[in-house]
């Protein structure tokens, strides 16, 4: 069963490039380029083992924001 990720809050300047990596990050796999917030997405299959992630979000001055998610 896919997991869903919803990304609500972003701080920065748009457009925003989403990544999600595993824990520690080792490899990343791009999701998309969004502009606004909610976004959801579905934890790409290769990752859907994992028990948590790290979200990346590069904004458009090339700053970088890493958060971790745990799924429940």
């Amino acid at each position: 069963m896919p997991v869903t990720i919803t990304v609500n809050t972003l701080n920065g300047v748009s457009p925003f490039d989403l990544y999600l990596c595993d824990n520690p990050i080792s490899v990343c796999i791009y999701i998309d380029t969004i502009t606004s917030v909610p976004y959801q997405f579905d934890v790409p299959q290769i990752l859907e083992y994992l028990g948590d992630y790290n979200l990346k979000v590069i904004d458009d001055n090339g700053c970088e924001a890493i958060t971790n998610l745990v799924t429940p």
